[in-house]
């Protein structure tokens, strides 16, 4: 499916020079998003993940139902403060400074195969930071998916010892 006609481009948003890829007008269509659920399903299905893990917020949209499709369990990488549970944490540099994130500790077993999932890659440092946060764990990458890549920004170059797949390019 050609997904890239379902997402709206915005310029000037959130800031002038800035063009904002809007998944939500591809979210909005529910036989698109589905499908697009479907794809990243069969590339999860194919690196046999056993869990899904996906920071917030937009991970979340993508993550959570593609956790669903599979059946099995969906584990929130969230910002401090958002966790109950006992956390690992990691903290990365930012364009405007640092960063954390927490994932609870008990979330992933050592050896578990995971795919780790993201509405949008840009320059990476989110979903790389997600990534250390599941290998301190003793999780085992299995592939990382996306909707979207933004190419120009290269986040891809933090992610060149894994597979990936991305179901739009920018």
């Amino acid at each position: 499916m050609d997904y890239k006609k379902y997402i709206k481009s915005i310029m000037d948003f959130p800031t002038k020079g800035i063009n904002f890829r809007d998944i939500t007008s591809l979210l909005e269509e529910g036989p698109v998003y589905h499908s697009a659920i479907d794809e990243l399903a069969e590339f999860a299905k194919s690196k046999q993940a056993e869990i899904i893990v996906g920071p917030e917020a937009r991970g979340f949209v993508i993550g959570g139902p593609l956790a669903y499709s599979l059946s099995i369990g969906f584990v929130p990488v969230r910002k401090p403060g958002k966790l109950p549970r006992e956390i690992a944490t990691v903290s990365y540099e930012k364009e405007y400074g640092v960063d954390t994130l927490c994932m609870h500790k008990d979330s992933i077993k050592p050896g578990q195969r995971v795919l780790v999932t993201d509405d949008l890659l840009a320059t990476g440092g989110t979903i790389e930071a997600t990534i250390n946060l599941v290998k301190q764990l003793g999780g085992v990458i299995a592939g990382v998916a996306f909707l979207i890549e933004l190419t120009d920004l290269d986040g891809a170059r933090l992610l060149k010892e894994y597979d990936v797949l991305s179901l739009i390019k920018y």
